[in-house]
């Protein structure tokens, strides 16, 4: 028992033992402590090597007057020599700091057998075309190994063709040469510069994809009289080119990027000047000079992304666990081998010195952008919106007919009103009529109008187009005061709608006034078309029916072009029960009119749109349709239209699928194909045989809508459809005049 006692003593001796010395034992571990780390940084510090010797030690002296004369003189010729590598030095002995950076192989530069310059250039006003074949002009050559350079619009072409990969050819290397302006509006050069920048950081995509080139070069044009400095603006665009280009070619810049003034400065010699410096490296290339990528052994030359990447780098670094200390500088001690503490902690963010610019305007007041839309006819609408009258409008005020939505659907054209909320678009499609001066862009990145602004301004703008028109020969009058009042808007002008960030409080603002409301878009936002509220009639256009052909017709921003367009065909699918689905098929002759309907066909199967329109192209006859290699050859007659249509309607029903022809509009070169189920049927009014019920119930639809229950396109159905609009008899209205060019009545045998 004495033994068991004592052992539950014993817990309370060790706590009275601690609280007696714990002062002690405290004091015993610090000193223990320091001891240890005092001894950890003598032998740290003893074995340290000194590079260069301590200040004020004597050299050796050299008998310099033994040497050959060749050891310490340098002759002109020399200046062509290889310069000697020095050998790196040997790496510390510690633990190492590991970083991102590739060690670079310093590789002889070998002759290549043959060059093929490749000029790209982007332009407004055709002055850069100009400097481009100028430059062409300046690099021919004698030398068989310089081929002829080849000359390339940016918004002619394919840039994944160009910028994802370079082109192949046995034997020959490619130089890029790219001039650049600089715009303070949105043109489709910042598509471009996005297109490079995800290039760059796509992971499917290798670091350096045009690390195979031979080289490139860079030049900008700017005006210093806006923009005096490049912080300013002065060639920015240029100088982003410049560096995503290093980028993807591992920095291959064959020469330094050039710049002119094209207000003050004297731009063709600049360029001149440059384009022969661009053309001496060329033929240094050919000799197996190489590029010139600096100096071994005087550090790495600084590019205009390094700060970006040093920044990077910094924030990637372990913070030591206790405070850097500062250390006194040995007399020994080489400036070489001194090293700045690293203190970057995993919690800091990266610095971010300047603020994100603000929005700017889609189309701003003083861009060459507004006055081109404006010399069209267009009334620019705050900063992104427009309003225009058409022609049909113009036609039906004075008795002449109205355009095919008035044969299909029972709209007069001189009571629409046709506007877009957003000017921008995310194609350039080749038969495009607005001449390729709107914005493009694929994300919204300008400043947004509020909605009661766009339509007040909509409503303001057409109306004062309407007013200029009181004088025009032949309008009617009666016709002149129902225009005063809209009763339909067709956002379908140009550009993309459905891009507006509150395209949905448009429409109900729209809807609140009784306007109905026919929205057109392209297929190439699934997120926006998936979001849209109630809309009169969704229209959808499919210009091609596969992933090729709608890459040659419609020009996609989109490198996900096809996939969208096939998310926005499974969304129509799903909304066919709440909006009236509308395909707009444009056929261009040699691009999509061949051999394509079994294409369209399955489109039709997997979206099931409640109306399929099909028109030819209207050719424009401007130099950017020839540019694309559109012409009047590419617009088909009406025949072919009609012929195409047959063919699509006996594929349709191949598929089990029930569409007919609904109407007609032979001066739009325009036919209307219908789902049977929904729209052929028998008279509300009475009679035995079904008829065709393409016509819209306007009314109806804001009833449906004001009663906040559900509804389908069948609730809004209207009344048959014409007798004059239905297949075989052309789709004019008999009331109206059809006239010639010269005012004349015409006599159409349909």
């Amino acid at each position: 028992m004495m033994g068991v006692s004592r052992v539950l003593e014993l817990p309370d001796e060790l706590l009275y033992l601690w609280h007696a010395h714990r002062t002690e034992i405290f004091l015993s571990a610090g000193i223990l402590y320091a001891i240890v780390r005092l001894t950890l940084e003598w032998r740290r510090q003893k074995g340290k090597h000194i590079l260069t010797p301590p200040v004020l030690t004597p050299l050796p002296e050299t008998d310099t007057a033994s040497l050959p004369i060749k050891a310490h003189l340098i002759e002109a010729e020399h200046f062509d020599a290889a310069i000697p590598v020095s050998k790196p030095a040997k790496p510390k002995a510690g633990p190492k700091r590991v970083t991102g950076k590739k060690t670079k192989t310093i590789q002889q530069a070998t002759a290549i057998e043959k060059i093929q310059p490749v000029i790209f250039y982007f332009t407004l006003g055709r002055s850069t075309k100009a400097y481009a074949q100028s430059l062409a002009t300046l690099l021919n050559d004698d030398d068989p190994r310089l081929l002829q350079p080849q000359v390339h619009d940016l918004t002619q072409i394919d840039h994944d063709d160009f910028f994802v990969s370079p082109p192949k050819q046995n034997g020959t290397s490619y130089f890029y040469i790219l001039l650049i302006p600089s715009y303070n509006i949105d043109t489709e050069l910042h598509n471009f510069i996005s297109n490079l920048d995800e290039t760059h950081h796509d992971f499917r995509i290798d670091t350096a994809p045009l690390s195979a080139l031979a080289g490139y070069a860079v030049f900008g044009f700017g005006d210093k009289e806006g923009w005096a400095t490049e912080e300013e603006g002065y060639c920015s665009q240029a100088v982003e080119v410049d560096k995503w280009m290093a980028r993807l070619t591992a920095r291959k810049r064959g020469f330094p990027l050039g710049t002119g003034d094209t207000k003050g400065g004297n731009v063709e010699g600049a360029m001149g000047e440059w384009g022969q410096g661009v053309k001496a490296v060329i033929i240094d290339v050919l000799e197996g000079k190489g590029l010139g990528e600096g100096v071994p052994g005087s550090g790495e030359a600084v590019e205009s992304d390094d700060e970006d990447e040093e920044q990077a780098q910094d924030t990637g670094d372990v913070q030591l666990a206790w405070p850097a200390r500062k250390k006194k500088r040995a007399a020994g001690d080489d400036l070489e081998d001194l090293k700045a503490p690293i203190s970057v902690d995993f919690t800091t963010t990266r610095p971010s010195s300047n603020l994100p610019p603000p929005p700017k305007p889609m189309v701003p007041g003083s861009s060459p952008t507004y006055s081109s839309l404006t010399k069209q006819g267009y009334t620019i609408v705050g900063s992104h919106s427009g309003v225009k009258i058409c022609r049909w409008t113009k036609s039906a005020l004075r008795g002449r007919g109205s355009c095919y939505k008035y044969s299909f659907y029972g709209i007069q054209s001189h009571l629409c009103m046709e506007a877009t909320p957003s000017l921008s678009c995310s194609n350039k499609c080749v038969f495009c009529w607005r001449h390729g001066t709107n914005p493009v862009g694929t994300t919204w990145r300008w400043e947004v109008d509020p909605p009661d602004m766009v339509f007040q301004g909509m409503k303001e703008g057409h109306y004062k187009k309407i007013k200029m028109l009181k004088g025009v020969p032949g309008v009617r009058a009666e016709r002149f005061q129902e225009a005063m009042r809209i009763r339909h808007c067709a956002l379908s002008l140009v550009g993309e709608p459905i891009f507006y960030p509150h395209i949905n409080e448009l429409l109900a603002m729209l809807h609140r006034e009784h306007i109905s409301s026919f929205l057109v878009c392209n297929a190439q936002h699934p997120d926006q078309l998936r979001a849209l509220g109630p809309v009169t009639q969704l229209y959808v256009s499919i210009d091609a029916s596969n992933k090729d052909s709608l890459r040659r017709i419609d020009r996609p921003l989109h490198r996900d072009f096809w996939e969208r367009f096939q998310s926005c065909m499974d969304i129509l699918r799903e909304k066919r029960f709440t909006h009236r689905t509308v395909f707009r098929l444009t056929l261009v002759k040699g691009f999509n009119l061949e051999e394509e309907a079994e294409g369209y066909a399955d489109l039709v199967q997997k979206a099931l749109p409640g109306f399929v329109e099909v028109k030819g192209v209207t050719y424009c006859g401007t130099s950017t349709a020839a540019g694309a290699g559109l012409s009047m050859q590419n617009v088909p007659f009406y025949d072919e239209v009609k012929a195409f249509v047959l063919a699509l309607e006996a594929a349709l029903a191949r598929r089990g699928l029930d569409y007919g022809i609904g109407a007609e509009h032979a001066h739009s070169c325009c036919i209307l194909l219908a789902d049977r189920n929904r729209f052929f049927k028998v008279p509300k009014e009475g009679g035995q045989a079904k008829t065709w019920h393409t016509v819209i119930d306007y009314p109806a639809f804001f009833r449906c809508l004001e009663s906040g229950k559900s509804f389908g396109p069948e609730d809004y159905v209207g009344a048959p459809t014409p007798e004059w609009a239905l297949w075989g008899n052309g789709g004019f209205d008999p009331r109206d005049e059809r006239v010639d060019r010269k005012g004349r009545p015409k006599v159409v045998e349909i």
